[in-house]
């Protein structure tokens, strides 16, 4: 048996998704910016993405920046930032932009993590207020490592109130949260291949003038001159019928958690939940005293399990990860790794995990 567990890594596309990029590879194969009919076809599946994307966002189709993803959509949101209030726990398209910032002059405010994992919105507002209206804050919606919460709310009236710009990171929350929870944000970066579509697609919503965003690249004029470059219509095919797929996304993936906490408890006393804030139901972030998550990680392969030992964008980094060094320190993050379950996942394999898990934890924990 094969079991994969990694589903905030990637999604499995949909069959429904591989159908509708094969109809648009035979149909939709022209370039979108040229006027004849084969342009027109390609064109108009582009446009019907945006529409759909500013329909889930409550927001104008031209807003919408296509993007190769979420790292390009943080990347081209923030970049233009004249100052920053982030933390230690947004995803390395985030941090690493902020470092970049912070080295090219741009002030850059560190919010405080605390062990919880959850951004405490008083911590925003005291940042906010050493810096003036015209900041932006980052914020991602859901954690991709521990799968927790962000109180967006409270944080967008802190946001709101100061007179500055919430970019919220939605990747992993757009099919598992209600869009109410993240939409109201100032710019909101998502990708197609976390919700069953495929890679190499994504978007930035981005509300106010283009001239706050500065460009990655520069050439055509394909998305107002933002992201140039010819548009994709198969990966836009996939990514809108993702989308609709993932509509109905939160209510599937509720009926999740009584599988995780199942897992959960059948490892007591060989690996400890790293959390317990508001999380999405599907993800659990386990710590193993005195172990290295590489190992473990590897060790689960070998028996057929696929887990994760933190985001898939620092794999074969040879250090911890940086989200659970700045949570709980950098012993429990070399510990620590991730299963994340999804909607296709069975009661067998969820078993079948537990099984192998118990197998090597416990036959490591007898020889230490």
């Amino acid at each position: 048996m094969n079991v994969y567990l990694d589903w905030n890594a990637t999604t499995p596309p949909h069959p429904a998704v591989l159908e509708a990029m094969r109809a648009a590879a035979d149909s939709a194969w022209g370039n979108p910016s040229s006027i004849h009919t084969a342009g027109r076809r390609a064109r108009a599946i582009i446009e019907e993405l945006r529409e759909a994307i500013a329909r889930l966002l409550e927001s104008d189709p031209r807003d919408v920046v296509l993007t190769s993803g979420g790292t390009e959509a943080n990347n081209l949101a923030l970049g233009g930032a004249t100052a920053l209030v982030v933390s230690r726990l947004e995803h390395p398209s985030v941090t690493r932009m902020a470092e970049h910032l912070e080295a090219g002059g741009v002030p850059v405010v560190w919010l405080p993590v605390p062990r919880a994992g959850r951004i405490d919105p008083q911590s925003v507002r005291a940042a906010l207020a050493g810096l003036g209206p015209g900041a932006t804050v980052a914020v991602m919606a859901v954690n991709h490592e521990t799968g927790v919460v962000q109180p967006l709310g409270p944080i967008f009236e802190a946001v709101r109130a100061a007179g500055a710009r919430l970019h919220v990171d939605a990747v992993q929350a757009v099919g598992k949260l209600e869009p109410e929870t993240y939409r109201r944000a100032d710019s909101i970066a998502l990708t197609a291949h976390k919700l069953r579509g495929p890679k190499g697609i994504g978007a930035l919503v981005f509300r106010g003038s283009p001239a706050l965003i500065r460009p990655l690249a520069h050439g055509g004029s394909q998305e107002r001159g933002l992201r140039p470059g010819t548009q994709d219509a198969v990966l836009a095919a996939g990514f809108l019928r993702a989308l609709a797929w993932a509509g109905d996304g939160p209510a599937r993936h509720a009926a999740l958690q009584a599988e995780r906490e199942r897992l959960e408890r059948a490892l007591t006393g060989l690996a400890e939940p790293n959390v317990d804030e508001p999380r999405v139901p599907h993800v659990a972030s386990l710590f193993v005293p005195a172990a290295r998550a590489d190992e473990l990680v590897a060790a689960f392969d070998l028996e057929g399990l696929q887990v994760s030992a933190g985001s898939a964008c620092s794999a074969g980094s040879s250090e911890p990860s940086p989200v659970l060094t700045a949570m709980l320190g950098e012993a429990r993050a070399r510990g620590s790794f991730r299963v994340s379950i999804g909607e296709d996942t069975t009661t067998e394999e969820i078993d079948f995990a537990i099984s192998v898990m118990t197998r090597v934890l416990s036959a490591r924990k007898r020889s230490s």
